[in-house]
């Protein structure tokens, strides 16, 4: 794949970039192992005011670079200036928390072991390489970037091919902000470099958000080396509504948490699972909210979808829908190409799924919801458990007990009750099953990249 700029809403190449040559992918890592000779023994209070003059920088050019990111991958305006200010707070965050995250822990009782005593500290390993993927360009990055940067690691970035000019706006970012030169760099390479730069004996860890097979690729080459590694790769989430729940919310936050970025998230609802006593209902309302939505250029502020971020993956999502429908499912809205310029996608919702459809195994990368009938809670459970995905999950019941019921019974890094599933600074992000393992953000995320080292003293 090129490394160009294609806007999706018109199909048109507006910017192509020269590949890094594999010496100026020496120099880089280079840089990234000299920089960290310097970052790590620099207090949390200097790494602290550099992040926060890294969030001033992002909010003062929040404007052209939510901008940007329309041009590069689609999404709608609004999404995009909030996607680049939740990237300001992230930084804040660690700025403001790193130090106590990271703080050495004593071991109360000392004399248990032997010791006068002895206690645990966090350290930085190095340079890091981050595999990032185009659907939060900005976000996606500071998730890994504010606390590898806030424990003392330098970072490499291999931003996805179709964000390069956002790529090289993060290149810039952390320098400009005071960070030694050569702490956060990117690296304009295609996929089939990464293995090179894992294996090089400075890169001490990899970090990847993207796809099952692009997961299991980078752990089996970091693995190789012995190298961390930390994936958040794809979701099938499951959006689940019992009787009790508040219809009215249900509906809103469903179809918000479907066509979010486009419909472009891991994490984005994508299988309404709807109790039998409330389906009707909901599938009714459901449908006619996704059929009233704007689909149109996401500069304008009245949009509420915009086109797919490349034209396979538009192209891949009709597939799966093309699939489903050859295998009897209905489709309630949508379901086609509109006759327009550049990669967009009706939003659809189907039903009737048959259990051999690929949209039941496969994740849909776009504006299309499954709807599916659950005779009762434990139905609705096992139909949400039968996906080789686990990255998070909503349930919306205000029945206690059901509630802690849900929370015990599924499978998925994170659920939420009667809400849409996000993700925040403060709490810790990942999945479970084919949907990966590590952690991002809060506490857990800082960790992911540092030696837990012990110290004992006799």
């Amino acid at each position: 794949m090129a490394i160009a700029t294609v806007n999706p809403a018109t199909g048109a190449t507006e910017q192509e970039f020269e590949p890094h040559s594999a010496e100026e992918v020496q120099r880089r890592i280079a840089a990234a192992h000299d920089a960290f000779a310097a970052l790590k023994d620099t207090t949390f209070a200097d790494r602290a005011r550099w992040l926060r003059a890294a969030a001033d920088l992002l909010d003062a050019e929040a404007d052209a670079t939510a901008r940007l990111l329309v041009l590069e991958m689609g999404k709608p305006i609004a999404q995009a200036d909030a996607e680049v200010r939740k990237s300001a707070k992230g930084l804040r965050y660690y700025a403001e928390h790193a130090e106590a995250f990271l703080a050495d822990q004593p071991l109360a009782d000392p004399s248990a072991v032997g010791a006068s005593r002895a206690w645990t500290r966090y350290e930085p390993l190095g340079p890091v390489l981050a595999v990032m993927p185009w659907n939060f360009p900005v976000w996606q990055a500071m998730r890994f970037a504010a606390p590898a940067l806030a424990a003392g690691n330098t970072g490499l970035l291999k931003h996805a091919s179709n964000v390069p000019q956002t790529a090289l706006y993060l290149d810039t970012l952390f320098e400009r902000a005071g960070f030694p030169a050569g702490a956060f760099q990117a690296l304009l390479i295609g996929s089939a470099e990464v293995n090179a730069v894992i294996e090089d004996e400075r890169v001490t860890a990899v970090t990847l958000t993207g796809s099952d097979p692009a997961g299991r690729a980078v752990a089996a080459a970091a693995g190789a080396q012995l190298k961390k590694t930390v994936l958040e790769l794809g979701g099938s989430d499951p959006f689940i509504v019992l009787p009790s729940a508040d219809l009215d919310a249900a509906v809103t936050t469903a179809v918000k948490a479907r066509i979010v970025n486009n419909g472009q998230s891991c994490i984005a609802a994508k299988r309404f699972i709807v109790h039998t006593d409330v389906y009707d209902e909901f599938s009714r309302r459901f449908t006619e909210a996704t059929a009233a939505l704007v689909v149109g250029d996401p500069l304008d502020p009245a949009t509420d979808v915009g086109p797919l971020a490349t034209e396979s993956g538009r192209d891949d999502l009709a597939a799966l829908v093309d699939d489903a429908v050859a295998k009897g499912a209905e489709v309630l809205t949508g379901g086609g190409i509109p006759d327009r310029a550049g990669w967009f996608y009706t939003p659809t919702v189907l039903a009737g799924l048959g259990d051999d459809a690929r949209i039941v195994r496969e994740e849909a990368f776009g504006p299309v919801a499954a709807l599916y009938r659950a005779e009762d809670a434990a139905d609705a459970a096992r139909i949400a458990n039968r996906t080789a995905f686990g990255l998070s999950s909503s349930v919306w019941t205000n029945d206690a007990d059901e509630q802690d019921w849900f929370v015990r019974n599924l499978d998925a890094g994170a659920v939420f009750v009667n809400g849409m599933t996000v993700s925040f600074p403060e709490l810790p992000f990942g999945g479970v099953k084919n949907s990966g393992y590590g952690r991002e953000l809060g506490a857990a995320g800082i960790r992911e990249f540092t030696n837990l080292k012990t110290v004992w003293k006799g």
